[in-house]
């Protein structure tokens, strides 16, 4: 191996999908969850491991989480029921019940096209591939579905693409407590479109992987001899927050000092056009199929010897793999997964280059539909919990350039605050070790936007917010797909201090996109900040 290339060594981590599977007939047949679902129709949607909504941190690692939630639906009573537990104690088991709609899975969309096919109006249609269903945006229709007293019967969005010209693109609605279908006069629902007319990359009707299906490993990158990289890795389908959070990155150490406990993207929102659709709160860890060859290291982790190829960069909506691709590219190391919310593809994306740099990068594409044929604004917001050598004796500085307060081009934050980008100033952040001055630059990108000159503002809150750390401030907690649609990450800014303390940092980008302006080969774009090592 020649001494500049990186070697690149997967360890799984956490209990496997076998290990969860066996635990779920202990929780279906706990008297406390049979109490609620005997002599029901129900449907168990989610099994996830969650951490701590206040974890403590150390300097290193925290052990696997054992700590589960099963999320079922309850049909005949029209209620979300949520079962919570820990691995190591099975008959210890609480159940909550809530009026919460959880977003679908892709077999309760498969269950609502059953419910469909099984309707004289579409039944031949659907059988014979002259209509095609699909998962569109919203996919739940709670305003649709309201009942008098104020609770929402859960009715699931259904697309339906015609093949023949002679039939209607349409969205319907199936109400999966009484297994019945709604049809809208205008086509679809409020926020959605469903014309003759649609845009976007065709779309390969493929499954996706279920919310918490297992997947973690340690990565460790080394040249030479020298280990350069090792982290935490956790892929999209069982990340952290309420709608997920991308491919999430834990315990990042470069040169044996750590630099980030957690960076990762909770937040993802976008707002079309007056006359548009939407607006949406979108999900972050419904994974979907790309093109990634090579080895299966751990379940959902594939290293390939050559660069994996997302909808991005092949326009195509097919692959061989979902879950997380692990390349080398050069002098990087490429993390890359795509995920879908409706007719949107979304693509996670870090690489760690040999000399400490790190690339956030998010993308955005979308697939056909009716909505997309008009502008809209996607916006990301990445939570960078950095942890320079240590959790505490952490610093935030400012350049400008010009300089706000002459001569010096830096300056100190000592409380909580938000911060617009300025490109006129060159403005960028440090954050850095207040003992060693081992730090590193928050660099912004130049396609990442600024909020207040937006087409959508004020729907984009801000650029940058710079907090002191909390376990539970992982999100603002807004479930997909809203109400609320914006970002409240100004909750959080009240004014604490953050000289010489764990600090987290949030940095948004927003991105236009313009399906029908995109020129031939173009099939989305990509944003994101640069974060690059200072003394280290």
């Amino acid at each position: 191996m020649p001494e500049n290339e990186l070697n690149v060594e997967v360890v799984p981590w956490g209990p496997n999908q076998t290990t969860i599977d066996a635990v779920l007939p202990t929780v279906i047949s706990h008297p406390s969850v049979r109490k609620y679902l005997d002599g029901t129709r129900f449907r168990l949607l989610s099994f996830e491991l969650v951490d701590s909504e206040a974890e403590p941190k150390i300097r290193g690692c925290l052990a696997p989480s054992n700590r589960y939630r099963a999320t079922f639906y309850d049909y005949t009573n029209n209620r979300t029921l949520f079962a919570n537990g820990r691995l190591d104690e099975p008959e210890g088991i609480e159940v909550s019940e809530s009026n919460i709609q959880p977003l679908p899975t892709s077999e309760e969309f498969n269950a609502a096209v059953e419910i469909l096919q099984r309707d004289p109006e579409f039944s031949s249609a659907i059988c014979e591939e002259r209509l095609r269903p699909y998962s569109p945006m919203p996919p739940l229709l709670n305003v649709e579905a309201e009942l008098s007293d104020g609770r929402v019967e859960r009715t699931i969005a259904v697309g339906l693409l015609p093949s023949d010209e002679r039939l209607r693109h349409e969205i319907v609605g199936v109400n999966m407590i009484h297994e019945s279908v709604n049809r809208f006069e205008r086509g679809a629902p409020e926020g959605a479109l469903a014309s003759p007319q649609t845009c976007g990359l065709p779309n390969a009707f493929l499954p996706t992987t279920p919310r918490g299906t297992a997947g973690q490993v340690w990565i460790t990158v080394s040249q030479g001899g020298t280990v350069l990289w090792r982290l935490l890795v956790v892929r999209p389908s069982t990340s952290s927050g309420t709608n997920g959070s991308g491919i999430e990155l834990r315990f990042v150490d470069y040169r044996g000092k750590r630099v980030l406990y957690r960076a990762h993207a909770p937040i993802l929102n976008v707002k079309y056009d007056p006359g548009g659709c939407g607006h949406y709160r979108d999900w972050q860890w419904q994974e979907g199929f790309f093109q990634g060859n090579g080895t299966d290291v751990a379940p959902g982790f594939r290293l390939c010897p050559n660069p994996a190829k997302t909808i991005l960069d092949s326009g195509d909506d097919n692959g061989n793999f979902r879950g997380v691709a692990v390349y080398v590219k050069g002098q990087e190391v490429v993390l890359v997964s795509e995920m879908e919310a409706g007719w949107y593809r979304y693509i996670s994306e870090w690489r760690l280059h040999a000399n400490g740099t790190i690339h956030p990068r998010f993308g955005f594409s979308a697939v056909t539909s009716s909505c997309v044929c008009t502008r809209h604004h996607h916006h990301v917001y990445w939570r960078l919990d950095f942890d320079i050598r240590t959790p505490g004796n952490n610093v935030v500085r400012e350049f400008n350039n010009p300089p706000l307060f002459p001569p010096s081009t830096w300056h100190t934050k000592y409380f909580e605050i938000k911060r617009s980008r300025d490109p006129t100033r060159r403005r960028k952040w440090r954050v850095e070790n207040t003992i060693t001055r081992e730090g590193y630059e928050i660099i912004p990108g130049i396609n990442d936007g600024v909020a207040t000159a937006s087409p959508d503002w004020p729907f984009p809150r801000g650029d940058v917010w710079i907090l002191w750390y909390h376990g539970s401030e992982i999100d603002d907690g807004v479930v997909a797909t809203g109400p609320p649609y914006e970002a409240n990450l100004d909750q959080f800014v009240n004014g604490e201090p953050i000289y010489n303390q764990d600090v987290v940092l949030w940095y948004a980008a927003h991105f236009t996109h313009y399906v029908t302006a995109e020129p031939p080969g173009s099939f989305g774009d990509i944003v994101g900040p640069t974060l690059v090592p200072v003394n280290w």
